[in-house]
């Protein structure tokens, strides 16, 4: 279940937080494994702070088996950056394009809006082999299932639909996409369509990690977008001027890692596998980005995601424990006594 709003982490927890990251070892933890801190019973920290009382194990100083080209992890509620990889590098990234598409249509508004599927919707999927939602020409949806088509199966065909209605013309949509990223300072962000398909060139749309972290952000301030990425799974019946429909999300972190909150995945051949996602553990949620983690195994931006989730996680954690240990020594020293003033 989502977290009900978006957190951030405390002025001192972040100072906590900086200082964690300062003290990681050069080497790494072994994948799968959290810093956990655990010493011998009745042992002394070298902090001075009892067994019973946990101090924060110094966590790794980055995730392990991450291959990724580029990549970048990040506080949700803050933009502070944890790690990343050639984090300003430009890369295209497939259909997490897909992402500015959403929030200029929500940001639009009016998602009750009726629009009918036009043969060239698909057409337009077929011609260029893209992922597609299966609209049926002729089917009326509205703009807020058309979102829910294009995020879960990534489908090209409802991207089209969306774009030609909110330009009004595909064209237009495409400058407002680029409107958007220069408000969201996106300095290194560029869209030459509304889907994230190579063309004109394979790296004609094309982004940065951490420009990704921002926009990712940005989307996931929306309550409608949040949800919407979060789904597994969109039935629709036949019913209202359309055909049934059954839409499963491309994202399987949803089911594989606890916690998860969405993004996006995308796919070129230029782009490799790429994934924009976000997860929650308790109070704390990360953000993260994977570009070209490969470019023959689909399987691994999720593995990746994995492995960068759960030393994030494990950093935060660490944090935690160095600030309420340092909390509980500063209760536990005794009062100055005064009659041992020097005279």
């Amino acid at each position: 279940m989502r977290l009900p709003a978006r957190l951030a982490v405390l002025p001192v927890f972040g100072a906590v937080l900086a200082i964690a990251l300062a003290a990681a070892p050069a080497s790494a933890a072994p994948t799968g494994t959290l810093p956990t801190g655990a010493v011998p019973t009745g042992a002394v920290h070298a902090s001075g702070l009892p067994a019973s009382t946990p101090a924060a194990a110094a966590p790794a100083a980055a995730p392990t088996g991450v291959r990724a080209l580029g990549a970048e992890l990040a506080v949700a509620g803050t933009g502070h950056k944890l790690w990343g990889r050639d984090a300003g590098t430009k890369r295209p990234m497939g259909s997490i394009t897909k992402v500015m598409t959403a929030l200029v249509v929500i940001k639009a508004g009016n998602l009750g809006r009726r629009i009918r599927v036009p043969a060239s919707a698909v057409s337009y999927v077929v011609r260029h082999g893209a992922s597609s939602a299966g609209l049926r020409a002729g089917d009326v949806l509205t703009a807020r299932q058309l979102l829910n088509a294009m995020m879960l199966p990534s489908g090209c065909d409802a991207a089209f639909v969306l774009a030609t209605a909110y330009g009004p013309g595909r064209a237009a949509f495409v400058a407002k996409m680029n409107a958007q990223a220069r408000r969201l300072g996106l300095t290194k962000t560029h869209f030459s369509n509304f889907d994230g398909l190579p063309y004109p060139t394979p790296q004609a749309t094309h982004s940065t990690p951490a420009n990704l972290i921002t926009l990712g952000r940005a989307a996931m301030a929306r309550v409608l977008f949040r949800a919407i990425v979060d789904r597994q799974a969109y039935h629709l019946a036949n019913r209202n001027g359309h055909h049934a429909y059954t839409w499963r999300n491309t994202n399987l972190l949803l089911s594989s890692y606890t916690g998860a909150d969405g993004i996006k995945t995308g796919f070129t051949m230029a782009a490799g596998y790429c994934l924009l996602f976000e997860a929650h553990r308790g109070t704390s949620v990360l953000i993260g980005v994977v570009l070209h983690s490969t470019a023959t195994r689909p399987g691994v931006k999720f593995t990746a995601a994995t492995r960068m989730l759960n030393w994030g996680f494990g950093v935060l954690a660490a944090a935690h424990l160095s600030r309420t240990g340092n909390t509980d020594r500063k209760r536990s020293q005794p009062a100055f006594d005064q009659s041992m003033r020097h005279p």
